[in-house]
Parts: C-alpha cells; structure tokens; sequence
C-alpha cells in the first residue's frame, strides 16, 4: 500500500510533504509531484501537510486513476530531495477541480537535489 499524489497538486506543487517524509519517496514533474510507491513505508506524513489536500492513501477512490500515473512517473521523473518554491500562483489553483487534464509528462526543469539537476 501507498500514499498518492492526485491532480489536486497540478499547478500547486507545495512541496510540504517533501519536507516531512523520511524517504526519497517523491518525484517532480514539470507542474506536480508523484510517489515511489515502491519507496513509500505508508507512515502518511505527507497527507495531512499537503496543502491542497493532493494526497490520498491508494484506497482513497480519488487515488485510482493516479496511482498508475505515480508508479510510471516516479521512475522517469528527478526524485524531490528537498522543499522548493511553490508555483507564485499556487494559491489561485487550491481547491481547483478537474485539473487532470492539465497533466504534463514533462520533468520539472529546475534543481531538485543535492547536485541533481532536472530536464537534462
């Protein structure tokens, strides 16, 4: 069993949850996080300081669709080492719904871990 990022973090990207989990669990694309779900322990310390509530456990019916989306993109995506800058309009898009049609498959193009470089 697995935590799961949803598309409520599409847009948002807070990256709270990096913060709080004891793994390199999480992996940053170019408009969202994901989950390793093969590195998830299911402690659920990210759920709770998501700030757009993106994180569902995989019972969740919200999580069906996107746990295949978390298990095929935490492996082509830079895992998330630490917290970074949230997008400057992150608030405006919380609580938005029906954004899974803005998915992109695209990594994040910024620095995401000590000496890891993302897009490259």
């Amino acid at each position: 069993m697995t935590y799961v990022v949803t598309d409520a973090c599409i847009k948002c990207k807070y990256m709270d949850c990096v913060e709080v989990c004891p793994l390199p669990c999480f992996a940053a694309g170019e408009i969202m996080l994901v989950i390793d779900p093969t590195r998830c322990i299911e402690c659920g310390l990210c759920e709770p300081v998501c700030p757009a509530n993106a994180i569902v456990h995989e019972s969740d019916i919200r999580a069906r669709h996107w746990l295949e989306i978390n298990q095929l993109y935490s492996d082509k995506w830079p895992a998330v080492f630490r917290k970074g800058t949230p997008f400057s309009d992150a608030d405006d898009w919380k609580g938005v719904s029906g954004k899974a049609d803005m998915f992109s498959p695209s990594p994040a193009l910024t620095e995401v871990g000590p000496g890891k470089q993302t897009g490259t």
